[in-house]
Formats: structure tokens, C-alpha cells, sequence
């Protein structure tokens, strides 16, 4: 490529032309394509912050992997978790017991799942102690019959620390009077808030000991909870371990167990960014009306390069210049712009709050109340190639026909 060819692309840019219009439009598409750019940056880094942060607080709950038997009963779980705890990238083990049934205090019942736990390891593999509103995990040891239970489900029935609720399993027992189901009943001894209503008001705690002897499980348990050094090596993991085990247990990752979640927000995050995409493919396209006016403003000049020597490719390409210059401006604004407000999110959402008087993500109604942001910067790489392509792309007509304008044609009225 010559330099006279970049020389001229360049002087086109900058020029002030005679007509105005066709510097607007030019400045129009260049704003449009920085404004896209910058919009798709700033929404899936909140995408990724509400992904990440849902994930979080998943796996406060919920184990990297679980190690059960295909009846839902393992037994010999000690000797299992000794040598889980002894393969890559797995931190911890925490034995549980899980089983469905009713929580009942005063008028009120509702449905819970109830899962049996060793505080010491459970601290380990999950994040439930460090989200307690009142009283701790500790408090619930083999005998004690206390109960931990989430915020909401205590809102729901009414209670507090200290109160005595009733557990109703569908673990029948014989009578004169013909099977009834059993009841026991637990103390409150403590709330936790994890900010996800699925657990908060649907998941009750007790000690392993005592859901043991609730459930009817002798010494066994339902399975084992694993804690991993790397989350995102979960499903790695899981096979290995798996095929370690010779498919007799049944290995599950967080990804298996919430599949359907994570799979709609990558999809949804994969929707937005097509949807988004086209504010840039519109913006760019922009650049084609821009060229071919100047095209025609400018066949004068056009026929006196050729005249001069310049062939149709350096017409061609002088133009191409043109239109990528005002694709690479329009998309460094934006990559600027985007990667700015990605990372100043946290300050910048409350303070159009605190102006404006208004609460985007109510703590009433959305479990997460401050939008999160997390800047991926492969994402900000993909979006800027992404932007240059198009505008590239919408060179390539005008530029084409720039280099069909016939020197004889052009000059013929001047």
C-alpha cells in the first residue's frame, strides 16, 4: 500500500468539506458506533457481575461436587471421604443427610427441605455460617434437636430464636389407628440469610446425628458434599472421580445440579450481545451512505488521481482508509467509554440514584439490591474486532465504486 494512499484516506477524514451534511453524517456514525460499543461492553459486564454473583451465592449453598449412591443411601462414607479429600483439587468433604417434609409452628406450614449436617465440616464446603442473622451453626449438635432455618421461612411462620417448631416427615410409623407420618419437634436456634429465596425459605438445618435418627438412616448418610480449589474444574473433576470410583457412586458437579440456570443466563448473555450488535451494525452500515456521498463529491478528485497515474485499487483503498479511520475512532471512544463505566459502575449507579431519587433494583422485590459489574476483558476484545470487521465491511461498496468512476466521465462537466 502507497503512503500518497493513507496521505489522502487521512486528509479525506480530516477535510472540511463543503458539505456539511456528509461531516455530520460522518460524526453520526462515528457516535453511533462508539455508543454501541460502549452499551455492549457496560451490559455484559453487568451480566457477568449478576452471573458471578448468583454463582456465589449458589455455592454458598450448594456443594462443587456431590458424591452419592444411585439409592440415596452411602454407606462406609468416612472411608469415602478420607479418600475424596486425598485426590487433585479437592479441599474438603461434609457427610449430610437429606430428606423432604413439613415445618409446622402455630396456623402456619410449609414445605422444606431438610438436610442434616456436621457444622465443622460443613464450614468447610459451604458459606452457610457466614451468612447467619442470628445465633450460629454450632449450636446444632447430635441430641440437641435445635434447627437452623432461613430468614424468609422464619418471616413466613412467624418465628424467631428460641421458638419450638415441628418437623413432619413422610417417613410413616405403624399405629393401632393405621400409618401416620412423624413428627418431631426442634428448637430455632438460629436464622440465616443467603440471599437467594429458594434456600431462604425453603431450606431447614439440623444436626447429623438427628436427622440420622429422623430419617431413619442408621450410620448412614445421603451423600458426601466436596469443596474444590477451583470451582470451574468442578465438571473435570467430577468425571475423574467418577471413573476413579468405577461409575458405582453417583458423581454430580454444580453445573449438573443448576444446568438449566446457568445455561438461560449464558444464553440470555449470548442474546444481548447479537441484540447489541446491531446498534454497532447500524452505526457502522452508516459509514456506507457517508462514503458514497463523498464518492460523489469528490469524482472530480478521483478522476485527477487517475489521470496522474493512481489505479482503481489505490482509489479503492484510499477510501477503505477513510471509512475504516471512522470505524477505529468510533470504536476507541466506545472501548474507552465502556471500559470506564463498566469499572466505575458502583459509583456512578448510586450516584444517579441519590440525584435522580430513585431505587433501580429494590431490596423489596430483587434478592440482589446493588448491580454488580465484572469487566471481561476477552468480551471488551471480542466487541472491539467485532466493531472493526463491520466497519470495514461497510467500506468495501463505496470504495468499489469509487474505483469505477471513469476519469472522462467525471471531468466532463467541470
Amino acid at each position: 500500500m502507497h503512503y500518497f494512499e493513507w496521505l489522502i484516506g487521512l486528509r479525506y477524514t480530516r477535510a472540511k468539506r463543503r458539505n456539511h451534511f456528509i461531516s455530520f453524517i460522518s460524526l453520526t456514525s462515528m457516535l453511533g458506533i462508539a455508543l454501541g460499543v460502549a452499551a455492549l461492553i457496560v451490559v455484559l459486564s453487568v451480566m457477568n457481575g449478576f452471573q458471578g454473583e448468583l454463582r456465589h451465592r449458589i455455592l454458598g449453598v450448594v456443594s462443587h461436587v456431590e458424591i452419592s449412591q444411585f439409592d440415596g443411601s452411602l454407606s462406609d462414607w468416612r472411608q469415602l471421604a478420607g479418600w475424596a479429600v486425598g485426590q487433585p483439587h479437592v479441599l474438603a468433604a461434609a457427610p449430610y443427610v437429606s430428606g423432604q417434609g413439613l415445618v409446622a409452628y402455630d396456623q402456619a406450614v410449609e414445605g422444606v427441605a431438610v438436610r442434616g449436617i456436621d457444622p465443622a465440616a460443613e464450614n468447610r464446603v459451604a458459606d452457610i455460617g457466614r451468612h447467619m442473622r442470628a445465633g450460629s451453626l454450632s449450636s446444632l449438635r447430635g441430641g440437641s434437636w435445635n434447627v437452623v432455618i432461613g430468614d424468609e421461612l422464619a418471616h413466613v411462620l412467624g418465628v424467631r430464636v428460641g421458638d419450638k417448631i415441628t418437623i413432619i416427615t413422610p417417613q410413616g410409623q405403624i399405629t393401632p389407628a393405621g400409618m401416620i407420618p412423624r413428627l418431631k419437634e426442634f428448637r430455632v436456634s438460629g436464622v440465616f440469610h443467603m440471599g437467594l429465596y429458594e434456600y431462604d425459605s425453603g431450606l431447614v438445618l439440623i444436626a447429623l446425628p438427628d436427622a440420622q435418627v429422623l430419617f431413619r438412616t442408621g450410620d448412614n448418610v445421603s451423600g458426601l458434599r466436596l469443596k474444590l480449589d477451583d470451582l470451574y474444574q468442578a465438571p473435570q473433576v467430577a468425571r475423574q472421580l467418577s471413573r476413579q470410583l468405577h461409575d458405582v457412586f453417583y458423581v454430580r458437579d454444580w453445573t449438573a445440579s443448576h444446568s438449566n440456570f446457568f445455561r438461560a443466563v449464558q444464553m440470555e448473555k449470548q442474546v444481548m450481545f447479537i441484540i447489541l450488535s446491531l446498534i454497532v451494525a447500524v452505526a457502522a452500515f452508516n459509514i456506507v451512505s457517508t462514503l458514497v456521498m463523498v464518492v460523489t463529491d469528490k469524482q472530480a478528485d478521483i478522476a485527477i488521481l487517475r489521470t496522474l497515474g493512481a489505479s482503481p485499487a489505490s482509489i479503492q483503498r484510499i477510501f477503505m482508509i477513510q471509512g475504516a479511520l471512522i470505524g477505529l475512532i468510533g470504536t476507541a471512544m466506545g472501548l474507552v467509554a465502556g471500559v470506564v463505566i463498566a469499572l466505575n459502575i458502583s459509583v456512578l449507579v448510586p450516584a444517579i440514584e441519590h440525584t435522580f431519587g430513585i431505587h433501580f433494583l429494590s431490596s423489596d422485590v430483587y434478592q440482589i439490591s446493588e448491580l454488580p459489574s465484572r469487566l471481561d476483558w476477552h468480551d471488551v476484545w471480542t466487541i472491539g474486532l467485532v466493531s472493526l470487521v463491520l466497519s470495514w465491511l461497510a467500506t468495501l461498496y463505496p470504495s468499489w465504486r469509487a474505483a469505477r468512476i471513469q476519469p472522462a466521465e467525471a471531468l466532463r462537466y467541470e
